[in-house]
């Protein structure tokens, strides 16, 4: 029988602590060509987190594979928001048996907020995982690598109130070569009550801004030219340094990095209602390259909802932040996340969901029904009354609406010109590309002499609710685009 070690108890024993950060690692018969995959799921973070664990395994000797079958070491970095994130990876776990029996030393992993929320059912009931690890942990794991080489199950699940992987250059899988995630915060200290991460992923810190400035320039002096900074509520970023110096909130981080070169355009993701500032939208405003797109969460249009989801605003503060991003950022898009079906919902507060989408008329909407979490604060406070058949029903409504809003934003996109970043080859055509505007609108277009990474200007032709088609017109150079970011 494999004795199942807990590292997280070591971390807290002095007695064999030192054993665990100075065990040796096992090498294999393959040392040198251990080949390693992973698979993610969930949000932004969790591929970009993906990222980090490949740089630690790389730096170990592994190399990666896109095929599991083929790998010495297979990682699922898994997510707990929502139940069918959790099916899936349990699926999938089924799958990665085969390649534990057609090679009995592969070793397997779950990694991220469902291993730490699942840890022991995941040793007791999955019998061929061998790694559990929590998403502050990651820097331990050759060191349970090495212990499941040797016969041993390892779990690691410890919180960090200070682990941000600042000096960990991740290595960018699956990578366009022209956009990349930068993770600036880790954890929340937002208690939503339907909502896992501030017990999977721990409190809120801050990444030093400095490493974020490094990471986003080298990044663009390797070809890129588009970043994404991430974190749970990146509007609550705040560095202090220890030693006095300069304090960095949200807005002064974004000129920093808008200001790295004119053509690295600047996203974000994503940010909370209570906490968008006017100094954050003023600094969009001052910087070209700082895309004009707010993912801005409403979760319900119901104050009385939003009270027991505990969103800390309610509907009319809502309201005002929408109204300010359009006064101060005119033709910004604004996209969201819907839930419906939470605890308690009426049909009246529905309504105020779908009325909120009226006024607002997102751009595009990531929409669910409510799914309880165990061990959240609704899980324990609330019941979870609302028929499945309703939740249906009403997602069914949302959906069709946002459709609807989709269809007659893009009816209006006809004749309009944009500026483009090529990001990749459409799925249509080879001849054609896809990129997306400032605004976050995709728009596929003939690739004619255009490289992936140049910036050009496109005339809307066609759309559909999801995308438009598009010319180019008046194809610059490459240097006189330049000139015009400048």
């Amino acid at each position: 029988m494999q004795e199942t070690l807990d590292i997280s108890s070591i971390m807290h024993d002095e007695s064999r602590q030192g054993e665990a950060f100075t065990i040796k690692q096992v090498k294999s018969e393959k040392e040198g060509n251990r080949q390693f995959y992973i698979e993610s799921y969930g949000c932004a973070m969790n591929f970009s987190d993906s990222e980090i664990i490949a740089a630690i395994l790389i730096k170990e000797g592994f190399k990666a594979t896109r095929h599991f079958m083929e790998a010495d070491l297979i990682l699922v970095n898994t997510c707990s928001i929502r139940e069918n994130a959790e099916q899936r990876v349990r699926q999938r776990l089924t799958e990665f048996s085969k390649a534990k029996k057609q090679n009995p030393s592969a070793i397997i992993g779950v990694l991220g907020c469902m291993a730490e929320r699942l840890k022991s059912k995941f040793l007791e009931e999955e019998k061929i995982v061998d790694i559990v690890l929590g998403p502050d942990a990651y820097r331990d794991l050759p060191v349970l690598v090495a212990r499941a080489e040797d016969g041993q199950r390892s779990v690691n699940v410890l919180l960090s109130r200070e682990e941000t992987y600042a000096d960990i250059n991740p290595v960018r899988l699956n990578s366009n070569g022209i956009t990349a995630f930068i993770s600036i915060m880790r954890g929340c200290n937002n208690m939503c009550s339907f909502c896992v991460v501030p017990f999977t992923r721990g409190r809120e810190r801050s990444r030093d801004p400095h490493s974020i400035v490094a990471e986003a320039t080298d990044l663009f002096a390797k070809g890129y030219r588009e970043v994404t900074l991430l974190g749970q509520n990146v509007d609550s970023y705040h560095w202090q340094p220890g030693w006095g110096g300069e304090t960095y909130n949200f807005a002064k981080l974004l000129e920093s990095v808008a200001k790295i070169n004119p053509l690295l355009r600047v996203r974000f993701s994503t940010s909370h209602p209570k906490d968008i500032t006017d100094e954050v939208l003023h600094t969009m405003a001052a910087h070209h390259n700082m895309c004009k797109h707010i993912h801005l969460p409403v979760q319900s249009g119901s104050s009385a909802v939003l009270k027991r989801m505990n969103r800390t605003y309610d509907r009319e503060w809502y309201l005002e932040r929408v109204e300010t991003i359009r006064k101060l950022l005119p033709g910004c898009g604004i996209t969201t996340d819907i839930i419906t079906g939470f605890c308690g919902e009426t049909d009246a507060e529905h309504s105020d969901t779908l009325s909120m989408m009226e006024t607002v008329k997102y751009n595009m909407a990531y929409m669910f029904s409510y799914s309880e979490r165990p061990g959240t604060p609704a899980a324990k406070n609330f019941k979870d009354d609302v028929p499945v058949a309703l939740k249906a029903k009403r997602l069914s409504e949302i959906v069709d609406l946002q459709h609807q809003h989709q269809q007659e934003l893009h009816s209006l996109e006809p004749g309009k010109v944009y500026e483009v970043l090529a990001e990749g080859i459409s799925k249509r055509s080879k001849e054609h590309l896809f990129g997306r505007t400032s605004e976050n609108k995709v728009i596929i277009f003939p690739r004619n002499e255009v490289q992936l990474g140049d910036y050009v200007y496109v005339q809307v032709k066609e759309f559909t609710s999801a995308t438009l088609f598009g010319e180019i017109i008046n194809l610059n150079s490459k240097s006189e685009i330049n000139r015009q970011h400048k």
